[in-house]
């Protein structure tokens, strides 16, 4: 009789999980939501301005364009900056690679973190194909209201697996859920079935996760810079192929032995403790003054108001305490040589080091130029980093979800600055008010100069009204992108 139960070859149902991700990416309707599509719009400014100021850097366009040279493709698909046409899975890769590069765009903490925006590789670079290939055949392109819509559905799904499931604990990367999300999403934006829809979502949770090895000593290294682009591009690729009628795996996530759950979460069950809305696009973080590794934003904020107390005393420091949140400690509390700007955007220490010394923390700044400086290792070598329970407590608290650091510095002499204490980096829900101004001003600055002084103001008068760059068809809006 057991042999009979484990040989039973029955096809399930599909996994509730799997359904609830298909459900939602068809037919709930974001637009309800004036919070979140108003959030939206800005984090679409926000994160094609990371991808253009990452741009300026030669290790990120080294990897752009077709995988081999001459395999662009006419009408294709577009990457923001640049004059590439591709095919919509290789324009994804592209798009989110430059997105991600500087570790600049928004960020999701829960007992999972990650950068729902990472999605936008694939939905826009296939909502420009689609409006390209709609045009050619004499019909409406698509609007800038359905990238939003479909952002807005991929920050939820990505997010709200996140706010129960911690992947890291097991060694896996949060891109996975870059990839599950863009592969609900753009099999809806393809006029998927559920059916195929469905069968779509169930091959990204077969897919698994690649491991964190790259975002950690001794290896950080680059591909946490293109990793989500990655994860986005496969995400289509996948949505692409259930189109076309390939079989989907029902069972994918809870299969006994087989599964998700058995093979690559220790065999626990996921957890949910509230469905999909718009909860995930309404309290986004931004990351709007430095780009740093999220954790570490209040850190540098609270390193920065002590820096002209420190500036002219760093050979009298004797000691500089961090206090951190249990996730930053674990993952960005880093000693010893480091090699690499991935490297230096993960250690809390360096990105508290930097504006105690010079006032400022650019991307410009974890390069080896800047680097190099002795007085950055000098001042690491004397910081301790510990965690503060009350920051890891009010990190997790559905109403807060608080990123608090402090920094204080100790000086030979026994005098000390004030322990400067944040709770709220300036990206927070919290503080939309004071953000969003900044981060208008920061999608200015890195539109300006990737395209003609007449694009650029042509995209900043879009984006300045609302229902305007709603109704802009998206084929229009990238080529105002592109050089």
């Amino acid at each position: 009789m057991s042999n009979a139960a484990v040989l039973d070859a029955s096809r399930p149902e599909f996994d509730q999980v799997i359904q609830a991700i298909a459900d939602y990416a068809l037919d709930y309707d974001v637009t309800r939501s004036d919070e979140a599509m108003q959030t939206a719009r800005y984090c679409w400014m926000d994160t094609i301005g990371c991808g253009l100021y990452a741009l300026n850097y030669p290790a990120c366009t080294k990897m752009l364009g077709p995988v081999v040279p001459g395999a662009g493709m006419s009408g294709g698909a577009r990457v923001p900056g640049t004059s590439y046409e591709l095919d919509p899975v290789r324009a994804a890769w592209n798009i989110g690679a430059i997105i991600r590069w500087l570790d600049f765009n928004d960020t999701w903490l829960a007992a999972e973190w990650g950068h729902p925006s990472d999605n936008l590789g694939a939905i826009f670079a296939l909502a420009d194909y689609q409006s390209r290939q709609a045009r050619g055949r004499g019909e409406a392109p698509l609007t800038m209201r359905d990238v939003l819509t479909g952002m807005i559905k991929a920050h939820e799904i990505q997010g709200v697996i996140a706010l129960e499931n911690s992947f890291n604990r097991v060694g896996l990367d949060h891109v996975m859920l870059v990839r599950i999300a863009s592969t609900a999403v753009t099999a809806a934006m393809l006029g998927g079935t559920r059916e195929e829809v469905l069968n779509a979502v169930s091959h990204a949770w077969i897919d698994g996760s690649s491991l964190r090895t790259y975002r950690h000593a001794p290896n950080t290294g680059s591909r946490k810079s293109w990793a989500a682009g990655d994860a986005s591009s496969r995400g289509l690729f996948l949505a692409l192929m259930a189109l076309r009628g390939e079989m989907g795996y029902p069972s994918a996530v809870t299969a006994k032995t087989w599964g998700f759950q058995d093979v690559l979460f220790k065999g626990r069950e996921l957890s949910f403790g509230q469905g999909y809305g718009t909860y995930v696009m309404e309290n986004v973080l931004f990351k709007i003054s430095f780009p740093a590794e999220f954790h570490a934003q209040t850190a540098v904020e609270a390193a920065l108001k002590l820096h002209g107390a420190v500036r002219d005393r760093l050979d009298d420091v004797e000691r500089v305490v961090i206090k951190t949140q249990e996730s930053g400690d674990r993952i960005i509390n880093k000693t010893g040589p480091l090699d690499n700007p991935a490297d230096r955007d993960h250690c809390i220490q360096y990105m508290v080091a930097v504006p105690l010394i010079f006032g400022r923390l650019t991307a410009e700044d974890y390069e080896d130029a800047v680097a190099l400086d002795p007085r950055i290792d000098a001042l690491r070598a004397k910081m301790e980093c510990v965690e503060e329970p009350r920051f890891t407590r009010e990190y997790l608290e559905a109403d807060k979800r608080a990123i608090g650091n402090s920094v204080q510095v100790f000086f030979r002499d026994g005098s000390s600055t004030e322990e400067v204490s944040i709770d709220y980096p300036v990206g927070h829900r919290r503080r939309r008010e004071e953000g969003i101004p900044l981060l208008k001003a920061k999608f200015e600055t890195n539109l300006r100069g990737k395209v003609s002084k007449k694009k650029a103001d042509a995209v900043l008068d879009v984006c300045a009204d609302h229902e305007r760059f709603l109704q802009t068809p998206v084929d229009d809006l990238m080529s105002l992108l592109t050089a």
